[in-house]
């Protein structure tokens, strides 16, 4: 075979580029002393059909390397080996015996043959090694599909695991398909007759399942190796391009329904974990230009994320990564947004410590081709960080983790709670406490992926982790949950009929607050994980979503559907600004009642509280009665309007299908006086004028 000749390329664009008559690679490694290219013939060959040394003469400007082949396609396989100097007290770990992915690399391929292990210990892993693929970006036809500009106002997120999703036999889906983005598309008709119009899913950028103690999976995908390359996992198509394209065709289903696709991303940390961690990518490229290390051991790793490292999100080199990760995602698969992992980590400067204007959040929150997406902060990190109210800018929407934990304290019937609920239902203005802040850009959700389902939620009154492995030493400890009085599944009637009341009333609560919604997968279909609210580390039965729910579980499934249904139209819950606290003949409003109208109970032993909100522009008149004691309560009822009845939209105490009734029911709620049942809520609307 006659040597390949090839031409110096260029220093831009980083990763590999697709030519006319080849591919131009270029990588960023500013210590390296020597770059080797490796070409495989295909992602199953334990060696390289050709290594091709970069001449520091020819193929380095300044501190990019960069060659062009001619005659290689898309599908190409490769990888690097890099030299340099392996010395800890300057916080370098070059190490030419690994074979390193492309940090900009479209796509990852390996699997089959790869071992975390050979990454980590001493000696050459070509043969295990995950190896980058070479990707045309331009290669697809997108039908003229555009990402869908849906404001928070008229949001409802459901967050979504790929795999977990569909993977049950239960789904229907082909057994090639479960657990994967072709998967998905085939659920869409199930999440259009939900209501959600946004999907959130778990880390989909390609990660490390070996990144797991013992004997585990890394299931919910926090460990990134790639972050502009989908899962392979999640491809129903097991060839080097497949990700790609199948991600794309899910995205271009999913917008042809109306629901947005955000990405949750995890840009705080990678899989390549502490010093006793694998050699992957950045670690063998410029350790100290990636991860922030501490300033007095550099071969140690600040540990910000509670996963082992800390990506360097403030220096240029890592933070331009970010951005450019971020731009692809939005111009090349044209996702609608992004959630960010512990976005306080991306806060800090390179010592560590918090910057009161992080470039890289500015430049998120400033960037033109970012300008129509939505960008979500879970703004706390694993450190002790906590900026909910406080995150950077005016873009940034916000998990709102004291929503979740005032909500279930109120409803479990917590003491002193009826002020701190009547701030989470009016949007959390003394937190998100920046004039004219839109109120939907508090994220509001009762569960998420980290912790319990709803079921367990009401269920368990402490984690049941041992199925992890770590003697439950892991997940959180102050779940403010409650099991209605026996811990786990009962057979006694009483205490189901209470859980499901429970669970009914915290969705209620969501669904009437101030803010944009967010269901966990298959809380609508009451999913259990058995008391384990830290399932990171199971791909199995324990995680998926069991799709014979949906026959048992069609009443909460109904009750869900219609919150859904009649709070989404509703002008009161789009409003882009607070309400206005006390009656107000023309602007949206809000009045605080207890029992006794205009005479709310602020006191450290109520447990209700009643409100009336009104829309008069839209004709909109709703009041709502929140009763956690243990005993009934009658609640006065507020005059709906001059000939006007109130009609009874949701009573949680009562069985299906009374629980929920659409207002085209018309189901009247006469007299002054309503009795509201111990631990329930009632919402009442009143009749419209028909125009």
């Amino acid at each position: 075979m006659n040597a390949r000749i090839c031409s110096p390329g260029d220093s831009y664009p980083l990763g590999a580029t697709v030519m006319a008559q080849g591919v131009n690679f270029c990588l960023f490694s500013r210590h390296a002393t020597g770059v080797e290219l490796l070409l495989f013939d295909s992602e199953k060959d334990p060696l390289p059909s050709e290594v091709i040394p970069l001449d520091p003469e020819q193929n380095q400007t300044f501190f990019y390397w960069h060659i062009f082949v001619p005659g290689i396609e898309p599908g190409q396989i490769y990888g690097y080996r890099v030299q340099g100097p392996f010395d800890l007290a300057r916080g370098l770990r070059f190490n030419h015996q690994k074979l390193l992915l492309d940090p900009y690399a479209r796509a990852i391929a390996g699997w089959e043959n790869y071992r975390r292990v050979q990454a980590t210990g001493p000696g050459n892993n070509v043969a295990h090694a995950l190896r980058s693929v070479v990707v045309d970006s331009a290669a697809y036809d997108w039908e003229n599909d555009r990402q869908l500009c849906q404001p928070y106002a008229t949001s409802v997120i459901y967050e979504l695991h790929v795999g977990g999703f569909t993977r049950h036999p239960s789904s229907g889906v082909a057994p090639e398909k479960r657990g994967t983005f072709a998967g998905v598309i085939e659920k869409i008709p199930y999440l259009q007759s939900l209501g959600v119009t946004a999907v959130e899913l778990l880390p989909v950028h390609q990660f490390d399942t070996q990144d797991v103690r013992r004997s585990l999976t890394n299931y919910w995908g926090y460990s990134t190796i790639a972050f502009f390359a989908p899962h392979w996992g999640y491809s129903s198509q097991k060839n080097p391009l497949a990700p790609v394209d199948e991600f794309r065709d899910m995205v271009k289903a999913l917008h042809k329904a109306g629901i947005q696709v955000i990405l949750d991303v995890v840009f705080n940390h990678t899989a390549e974990g502490d010093e006793r961690g694998p050699t992957l990518s950045f670690r063998g490229l410029g350790n100290d230009d990636y991860y922030l290390l501490e300033t007095d051991d550099p071969d140690k790793y600040a540990n910000y994320s509670g996963c082992g490292n800390t990506f360097k999100a403030n220096d240029a080199i890592a933070g331009r990564l970010i951005l450019d990760s971020l731009r692809y995602w939005v111009s090349e698969m044209h996702v609608d947004g992004f959630r960010f992992d512990l976005a306080s980590v991306l806060s800090r400067s390179a010592s560590g410590e918090p910057m009161k204007n992080p470039p890289i959040l500015w430049t998120i929150e400033s960037d033109p081709i970012l300008a129509g997406t939505k960008i979500i902060a879970e703004a706390w990190d694993a450190a002790g960080l906590y900026q909910v109210g406080s995150f950077i800018g005016d873009r940034f929407a916000e998990w709102n983790g004291p929503f979740r934990d005032d909500v279930r304290r109120f409803v479990k019937s917590d003491v002193g709670m009826v002020g701190a609920l009547a701030a989470r239902v009016l949007g959390s203005p003394d937190i998100f406490s920046k004039p004219d802040r839109e109120p939907n850009r508090s994220i509001n959700f009762i569960t998420c992926h980290d912790g319990f389902t709803l079921k367990d939620l009401v269920s368990y009154n402490v984690k049941h982790n041992e199925a992890n492995l770590e003697d439950s030493r892991d997940g959180a400890n102050d779940n403010f949950s409650w099991n209605c009085g026996v811990e786990g599944p009962t057979s006694d009637e009483a205490i189901n009929r209470l859980r499901s009341q429970q669970m009914k009333n915290l969705m209620t609560i969501m669904f009437v607050s101030q803010g944009t919604p967010m269901i966990l997968m298959g809380d609508e279909l009451l999913r259990t994980q058995r008391g384990n609210n830290n399932v990171y580390c199971h791909d199995d039965e324990l995680s998926w979503l069991d799709w014979s729910a949906r026959e048992t579980e069609r009443e909460f499934f109904r009750f869900v559907q219609g919150l859904i249904d009649f709070t989404q139209p509703l002008e009161i819950f789009g409003q882009h600004r607070m309400l206005h606290v006390g009656f107000h003949p023309e602007i949206p409003h809000l009045i605080w009642h207890g029992t006794q109208l205009n005479q709310p109970d602020w006191g450290e032993d109520s447990y209700s509280l009643a409100f009336s909100l009104g829309c008069p522009s839209h004709d909109e008149h709703l009041h709502v009665m929140l009763n956690a004691y243990w005993e009934p309560l009658t609640f006065d009822l507020p005059l709906p309007g001059t000939g006007k009845p109130w009609l009874r939209i949701v009573d949680t105490a009562l069985p299906s299908p009374q629980d929920y009734q659409s207002l085209s029911a018309k189901n009247q709620a006469a007299g002054r006086h309503y009795e509201v049942s111990a631990r329930s809520v009632v919402v009442l609307m009143a009749e419209q004028v028909q125009s």
